[in-house]
C-alpha cells in the first residue's frame, strides 16, 4: 500500500504541470457545475427573499406532491417523454448514417464542403430556426402557402396552429440542426478503426455493404452504446428552447413539457422552490436511466461508462 502511494505520488510529481493545467478547468467546474447543487434545497423549502435560502422555513415534500397533484402533471410528462423518445431514439441513427456516408467519400474537396454545410445548422440559435419555420409556413407569405396558391388551393392555412403538425417539423428542424454536428464523434470513431479489418473482409469477399454491418458498425457499438445512455440522461429534458418558439395556442396539447412548465412556473410567476423541485425530478429520473442502462450495458454487452 505504502510503494503503491509512492508511485502515485512519484507520477504526479513528474506530471505536474499537466496537473497545473487542469486546475483552472477543476475550478470551473466547481463553480458552474458543482456549486449550484446548494440551490436544490429550494426545492424543499419556501423561499423568503428577507431570509435568502438558507434561512428560508422548510416546507419538505410540499412541491413535489403539488407536482403529482397538478390535473395536467400526467400530460406534461407524457408529452415531455414523446419528445424525448423522438430525439433520442428516433433521430439516432441519423448522424450514425450520415457518417457512415461521409466516411465513404473520397474526394476530399467535396467531403470537407458536405461536413461543413451539415455543421453549420448547430450554430444557428433555435429563435433563427424558429423565425425561418415560421417564415415558409406562414399564411398567404409563407413559402409552401405561396406554392399551395399557385397550384389553386386555400393559401391561408395556418400550419402551426395545427397540433398534428407540431410533431414533424418539431422532428425534422431538430435532425435538420443537428444532424452534422452529433457526426463528429461518429465520424471520429468509423476513422479510428484499423483498416487491417477492412482488407481482411474484402479477401473474404465482403461487399461495401458487409463492411459496414460486420466491420465498421461492430467496431463503433462501444461508441454508440455509450453516447445513447449519455443521452437517456436528458429523457425528462426535452429541449425547452425549440418547443417554447415553435409552441402556439393550437398546438399547445403537444408542445406544453416540464421544461416550458418549469419556465412559466419558475420565471414568469416566481414560483422558484416550485419550479426547482420539477427540475429536481428531471434531474433524478435521468439519472437513474444512466445508471440503469449502464448495469445492464455492463450486464449484457461489453460496454459501459464505468
Amino acid at each position: 500500500m505504502i510503494q503503491s502511494k509512492t508511485n502515485l505520488m512519484k507520477r504526479i510529481y513528474q506530471s505536474r504541470y499537466l496537473y497545473l493545467m487542469l486546475i483552472p478547468a477543476v475550478v470551473c467546474m466547481f463553480i458552474f457545475n458543482y456549486l449550484p447543487l446548494g440551490g436544490l434545497t429550494l426545492a424543499f423549502k419556501e423561499l423568503r427573499y428577507d431570509k435568502g435560502i438558507w434561512g428560508s422555513p422548510w416546507v419538505g415534500f410540499t412541491y413535489f406532491k403539488t407536482f403529482f397533484n397538478y390535473p395536467q402533471a400526467k400530460q406534461l410528462i407524457v408529452n415531455t417523454l414523446i419528445i424525448s423518445f423522438l430525439k433520442i431514439v428516433v433521430a439516432f441513427p441519423f448522424p450514425v448514417i450520415l457518417a457512415l456516408l461521409l466516411n465513404e467519400v473520397k474526394n476530399d474537396k467535396f467531403k470537407r464542403t458536405v461536413q461543413t454545410v451539415s455543421y453549420l445548422p448547430h450554430f444557428m440559435a433555435w429563435v433563427v430556426v424558429a423565425a425561418i419555420i415560421e417564415r415558409i409556413f406562414s399564411p398567404n407569405t409563407g413559402l409552401v402557402n405561396e406554392w399551395i396558391e399557385i397550384l389553386g388551393g386555400d393559401p391561408t392555412r395556418f400550419f402551426m396552429m395545427e397540433k398534428g403538425f407540431f410533431y414533424p417539423v418539431m422532428f425534422l428542424s431538430y435532425v435538420w440542426k443537428d444532424v452534422g454536428w452529433n457526426s463528429i464523434i461518429f465520424l471520429a470513431a468509423i476513422t479510428s478503426i484499423n483498416p487491417v479489418y477492412y482488407e481482411v473482409a474484402k479477401i473474404d469477399g465482403a461487399n461495401k455493404w458487409k463492411e459496414i454491418t460486420k466491420v465498421t458498425l461492430p467496431c463503433i457499438r462501444p461508441t454508440l452504446g455509450i453516447i445513447f445512455i449519455l443521452s437517456l440522461g436528458g429523457i425528462l429534458e426535452a429541449g425547452y428552447e425549440q418547443i417554447y418558439l415553435l409552441r402556439t395556442p393550437g398546438n399547445m396539447l403537444y408542445a406544453d413539457i416540464l421544461d416550458t412548465y418549469v419556465i412559466r412556473t419558475g420565471l414568469e410567476r416566481g414560483e422558484f422552490g416550485y419550479a426547482t423541485a420539477i427540475g429536481l425530478i428531471q434531474g433524478i429520473a435521468g439519472c437513474g436511466l444512466v445508471l440503469l442502462f449502464n448495469r445492464l450495458g455492463e450486464k449484457y454487452t461489453e460496454f459501459s461508462i464505468w
